[in-house]
């Protein structure tokens, strides 16, 4: 049985998270983690989502450190905001706890911290801006594509929710990171984030990003290549937060064969290269 720890127990993803891994043979909420000051503190986090009493009560994330030390849980699962996010793969890798999150929003300062800390802990981590397994053959299209459409245009397209705290989303900066890694050798590419006023002529070394926020979107994310008298589009939508649920469970069972003080990747878990 894989005991597992969710930050976030009550929020839109940890919710969905903690529902479906009581609906798997091999897994087992260990502890439910909410914010410092959560009002919600010492009640059932299974009354608190609405499946009734589950014998897990709502701890604050200044107890973590405590909590992970008595239970000692297989696996934490964190989908949260950075700033705190750090903070608990930090106390996590202390008390050699694997991770998996998908948290985003994460500064270049913030991941080289995170990457230490599994490094010289030594523990087992799945760390990806989105885990949904469509996006992340997304990510493999887009990969391929690059080196062939290298003379197009490449502008990338996302739309989240109107509460969503960051932009571009982590999936869109990924989406550019695969892309410029793809066609350095070729042409070094520089992202633009949005464009306002005379920009002047489009340069061939620029993708552009654009966020757009509104309503309930899930997460739409969409990779244009436009040529001269042609174009091609590679989108995925997400309907449901499900999608990236069914990643978490399925980076929960590759903990276990991950590489031990590495930070894997979702194409890690589903075997793509």
């Amino acid at each position: 049985m894989i005991n597992i720890t969710v930050t976030g127990a009550a929020g839109r993803m940890g919710s969905k998270i903690i529902k479906t891994i009581l609906n798997q043979d091999d897994m087992n909420i260990a502890a439910a983690i909410e914010s410092p000051d959560t009002p919600i503190a010492g009640k059932d986090i299974g009354e608190v989502i609405g499946i009734g009493n589950i014998g897990i009560e709502i701890t604050p994330a200044n107890k973590l450190n405590e909590v992970l030390k008595n239970i000692k849980p297989d696996v934490l699962v964190d989908f949260t905001i950075a700033g705190a996010a750090v903070n608990t793969i930090k106390t996590a890798s202390q008390n050699n706890v694997n991770l998996v999150v998908g948290t985003t929003g994460f500064t270049d300062e913030q991941m080289t911290e995170i990457k230490e800390v599994i490094k010289s802990n030594k523990v087992k981590a799945v760390i990806a801006p989105n885990m949904a397994i469509g996006v992340n053959v997304f990510f493999k299209v887009i990969k391929d594509l690059a080196p062939i459409l290298s003379d197009y245009d490449i502008e990338i397209i996302e739309a989240h929710h109107k509460h969503k705290a960051d932009a571009p989303s982590g999936t869109a900066v990924k989406a550019f990171e695969i892309i410029a890694h793809e066609l350095e050798d070729e042409q070094k590419k520089t992202c633009i984030y949005g464009r306002k006023g005379v920009t002047g002529e489009r340069t061939p070394d620029e993708i552009g990003m654009h966020a757009i926020r509104g309503g309930d979107i899930v997460g739409d994310h969409t990779v244009l290549f436009a040529g001269d008298g042609e174009r091609l589009e590679i989108i995925h939508r997400a309907s449901s937060r499900q999608a990236f649920v069914n990643g978490v469970i399925k980076a929960i069972r590759y903990i276990p064969q991950a590489e031990e003080g590495k930070i894997s990747g979702m194409a890690d878990v589903l075997g793509l290269k």
